[in-house]
């Protein structure tokens, strides 16, 4: 059911998309006369909101505070146990994505700690999509050509959202206390993602990557729409996580972690 729910509220959760949504309907109702008021305001306030998005550094003003939460570490532990990179940054096919950094940060890790654990976690986020063509099998693929033995990677291949994939994953590996685990996620994503870990009592130690808020300055109009969009995304789904019970705090962060 939370699965659904998201999906059918996913849209208003992206600026982007939510005053795409209101210009279309204010043209609409500005064509009749007894609307036309209502057509008016609605455009206005798309409008507006566009004119918001566009002002300077805005995408790297909504996402910097999540992509700075969680520190990159400047040394890396001698022993790691396992090494888990969530879906999300490949496509059907092994088309990567801008979070590209996520496959290729895990690749290097993988070869740096030859003895450590390795996870894959990424189905299909699409509803009632084929499950032969999911995250999973893409990133076998992946692997394989870059040339990491994929018989080291576990690929839990069945979760449609980061808390299954936090769930599912857990199940399958069954980590053990006092072991320590790499989270490879995208800086944006980070807090939420550690957020769930830790309540289902599966400690990590999390390594951002696939930065955007410092590039701000050299993205054009349509990237500066995708931040915003990425990091209300976030930022609905931290409160959402919270009130839902799946985290313990609205903002997770390395102190209370």
């Amino acid at each position: 059911m939370f699965f659904f729910a998201s999906k059918l509220l996913q849209g208003l959760t992206r600026p982007g998309d939510l005053l795409l949504y209101l210009l279309f309907a204010g043209v609409v109702l500005s064509w009749f006369l007894r609307t036309r008021r209502w057509g008016i305001t609605l455009t206005t306030v798309a409008a507006l909101g566009f004119a918001i998005t566009i002002l300077p550094a805005m995408g790297a003003w909504v996402s910097a505070p999540l992509e700075n939460r969680f520190p990159r570490p400047r040394v890396f532990p001698r022993k790691v146990d396992g090494i888990i990179v969530l879906g999300g940054a490949i496509e059907p096919f092994t088309t990567l994505n801008a979070d590209a950094e996520r496959m290729t940060e895990f690749v290097r890790l993988a070869k740096l700690y030859p003895s450590a654990r390795l996870v894959f976690s990424g189905g299909s986020s699409l509803v009632g999509a084929d499950m032969r063509y999911t995250e999973a099998r893409a990133a076998r693929l992946f692997f394989e050509q870059q040339g990491l033995d994929v018989r080291r990677v576990t690929f839990e291949a069945i979760s449609r959202n980061t808390y299954e994939n936090v769930r599912n994953s857990k199940a399958l590996v069954r980590p053990k206390r006092g072991e320590t685990w790499l989270l490879v996620q995208s800086a944006v994503a980070v807090p939420r993602s550690v957020g769930l870990f830790f309540k289902a009592g599966w400690p990590v130690l999390p390594i951002p990557v696939a930065y955007k808020s410092a590039n701000d300055d050299d993205i054009h109009l349509s990237d500066d729409l995708g931040m915003i969009d990425r990091a209300a995304h976030e930022w609905v789904g931290l409160v959402v996580y919270r009130l839902t019970g799946k985290t313990n705090a609205f903002f997770p962060s390395p102190e209370n972690h």
